[in-house]
């Protein structure tokens, strides 16, 4: 009994990483991203994708997802709302706009959702 509730333990932690990323729908390349793609990141717009694009063209390529907090209207908050969607090496995965938590918690409102 102890053995399989160890074995299942393990099992879970390795299907966990799996998991989370089917749970966030994808990611977003910022080093490959076009503007379109870069709007689907949560609390981007046309302005601010630009910016992205603008930096990633002045600077070279992103070496780390933490980088984006030195694009103008990027701060912490901002970029913890981001971080589960964004990477810098594979294809961007990520099809529809992620709605920022407080969007979500409002449709959550109107819904009767909890």
């Amino acid at each position: 009994m102890r053995r399989t509730l160890v074995t299942l333990a393990l099992l879970a932690g390795l299907a966990a990483p799996v998991l989370a990323d089917s749970e966030k729908g994808g990611v977003v390349n910022i080093n490959t991203a076009s503007v379109q793609e870069l709007k689907l990141l949560p609390r981007v717009g046309p302005a601010l994708a630009q910016r992205i694009l603008e930096f990633r063209e002045k600077n070279g390529p992103f070496k780390s997802p933490e980088e984006l907090m030195r694009v103008k209207g990027i701060g912490e908050k901002t970029f913890d709302l981001m971080k589960p969607y964004v990477t810098t090496s594979g294809p961007t995965t990520l099809k529809q706009k992620v709605a920022s938590a407080r969007k979500r918690a409002q449709g959550q409102k109107a819904t009767g959702g909890n």
